[in-house]
This record gives structure tokens, sequence and C-alpha cells, in this order.
């Protein structure tokens, strides 16, 4: 693959680093052919530093590696697209993500929303803060928390049967909650289901028509 990518003059290429499980964009960095290298090598991000002009391994100093999971080049050769796992904040603000600073927002930032109330979830089953609502349902058991998912399960029909959006929305909201909970519970991950969806319906030349 090497030999497809078009370095530029100075040798690099710009690479685009996101986070496997959100999608979410983490930073925009640059490789040689030696980052290149060392990043198929050791599954982990290493970049060309344009300032220092040396190789930089991320996350070398802070602890805030990069476990690579798919690695792609675009259709004109010239950018790489990097999906990972962090292992905390990419940068070096301390912030998640490089891009933070708003431009032009016309629409909520939730394309992660899922995964953060994940992370929230596993917090509070560790660390019980009290009076949290999910602190509570980890103190009543899986019993309560299933009794919880058929509510609303129940709840989503009839405002399916009503035909009223606004119910739809609020219920299916709360039974995702409680659902994301009982995962937890029951050591089931987010990636296990997108695993099973992707297994059923993408590889299956996308056929959603089942």
């Amino acid at each position: 693959m090497l030999e497809n990518i078009k370095f530029d003059e100075q040798g690099l290429v710009p690479a685009i680093v996101q986070d496997a499980k959100t999608n979410k964009v983490l930073m925009l960095a640059y490789m040689n052919k030696e980052a290149y290298e060392k990043t198929i090598e050791t599954k982990e991000t290493w970049f060309y530093s344009r300032s220092r002009k040396e190789l930089w391994h991320k996350g070398a100093t802070s602890g805030n590696k990069q476990t690579v999971v798919n690695m792609t080049l675009d259709c004109d050769g010239d950018t790489l697209l990097i999906s990972v796992l962090p292992h905390g904040p990419a940068c070096h603000t301390g912030k998640e993500s490089c891009f933070f600073t708003p431009i032009i927002e016309t629409k909520k930032d939730s394309h992660d929303v899922i995964h953060r109330i994940i992370d929230t979830i596993e917090h509070r089953r560790n660390f019980p803060e009290e009076g949290a609502y999910t602190t509570y349902l980890f103190d009543e058991g899986i019993d309560k928390v299933l009794k919880k998912v058929g509510e609303e399960a129940s709840e989503v029909i009839i405002g399916a049967k009503n035909n009223d959006r606004d119910e739809i929305k609020w219920e299916v909201a709360d039974l995702v909650y409680h659902t994301l909970v009982l995962l937890n519970m029951t050591n089931v991950s987010i990636d296990d289901i997108k695993d099973v969806l992707y297994e059923r319906h993408i590889e299956k030349k996308g056929d959603l028509n089942e």
C-alpha cells in the first residue's frame, strides 16, 4: 500500500484520526514514510512533527495513546483516515478532540450521545453517586431494570398507536437508556450489538428488508 500513497514535496501525507466507536474526528496530523511504517508495525499512531522536524509517538509522554483499528487511503491517494481506540484525550489542551471551536452550528452535537451515556452508566456502576437515578437502578438490581424496559416498551407501543410523534421520541429515548443500563448489567457491549446488526444487515449486501 505504501507505493499508492502520494506524499507531498516534504514527504508528508495528512492523516485524519477519528474515534472508531463514535466516528468523531479527533485530530489532524501528518505522517512521513517512517511514521506510516511504525503505525502499521505497532498498531499505534505515529506522526511527523512539522514544527519540531521529528517523529513522534502519540501518547508516548502523556499516556494518551491511540490503538489503530482501521486505516484507509482516500480516492486520490493523498490523505489517510485512521480509526482508533483513544486511551485519553487527543488534544494537547486536554480536550477529547482538537476540533472544539465552533464556527457554524446549526445542529446539536449529539452524534456520540449514546457512547457518552454508556460511559456515564459505567462510571455510575464503578463510582455510585447518591441521588443519581442510574445509581438507584444499580442498587435495585436487574429485576427493576427489566421492569423498566418492559414499561418503556409498552409506552412506545401506546405512543405509536396514538401516532404521537413527541410521545414516541420521549418513550423510545427512555427505552434506549434503560436498555443501555441492562446491557451494562449483563456485560453486553454496544459493539456486540453493532456487530450483530452488521452481520445481519450490512454483510448481506445491505439488505434491510427482512
